[in-house]
């Protein structure tokens, strides 16, 4: 087996290039991998299309990403909540391409990417305008829209525990989009409180075994993005 621990978060993110697509874990702050982020930005990659369930919170974490203009293209579900004040404003000046998609399908595309199923059928946004210009097909007398798989070049996840093949527990809800991100990309990042060696995880408490991760990193202190956008921090 390949152990897959990286010294630092810069090496992890080291060879992330200028257009990729970037799968980023979190469901709001729960699952948001920061030290990746951060780490990400200040390797300077940039025209990147960002996957993630939505932009961020005040200006660390995605947020700061997109601050500093790196990101072209947002895939996403909830491009604005309470404390997202940045993507906004990039989007109303035309700088930030959105793709908005319903939470449910956004995770079935992603879920589908990861396992080589090109495209499915759901009723979901059917008759709305997020299902303009897209394939129609009744089934059983209802009707369905035509939804792609997604895949992308990197994914950044944040889990509880790994080992050093890659094997990750997540922190209860942390779990969200983290699995299905790991299986959709070809190079998958995981940060991890803990990293320990093989054997000393139950394989019962494993959520994405390690063939779906190619680099750990240890973050022992992980930041809470709650936390800095109540003080104030601002990235970098």
């Amino acid at each position: 087996m390949i152990n897959k621990r990286v010294a630092s978060p810069a090496e992890a993110v080291a060879d992330v290039f200028d257009g990729a697509t970037v799968m980023i874990g979190g469901f709001g702050e729960a699952g948001s991998p920061i030290e990746l982020i951060h780490a990400l930005i200040d390797q300077g990659a940039s025209d990147l299309t960002v996957v993630s369930n939505n932009t961020g919170s005040g200006e660390v974490g995605l947020a700061a990403l997109l601050k500093e203009r790196r990101v072209s293209k947002v895939v996403c579900s909830f491009p604005r909540t309470a404390n997202s004040t940045v993507f906004p404003e990039l989007y109303r000046a035309g700088f930030t391409e959105l793709e908005l998609v319903p939470q449910g399908t956004l995770a079935e595309r992603i879920r589908a990417g990861g396992a080589g199923v090109p495209a499915f059928y759901t009723p979901t946004a059917v008759g709305t305008p997020l299902g303009e210009g897209k394939e129609l097909r009744t089934i059983n007398g209802r009707e369905y829209l035509l939804e792609f798989g997604l895949t992308a070049d990197f994914a950044l996840v944040k889990g509880r525990v790994a080992d050093s093949y890659g094997n990750v527990v997540y922190n209860k809800t942390a779990r969200n989009f983290g699995p299905l991100m790991a299986m959709a990309a070809r190079t998958a990042i995981v940060q991890a409180e803990h990293v320990v060696e093989p054997g000393d995880l139950d394989p019962e408490m494993i959520i994405t075994p390690g063939i779906f991760v190619e680099r750990v990193v240890e973050i022992a202190a992980p930041a809470h993005e709650s936390e800095l956008v109540a003080a104030g921090v601002s990235y970098p």
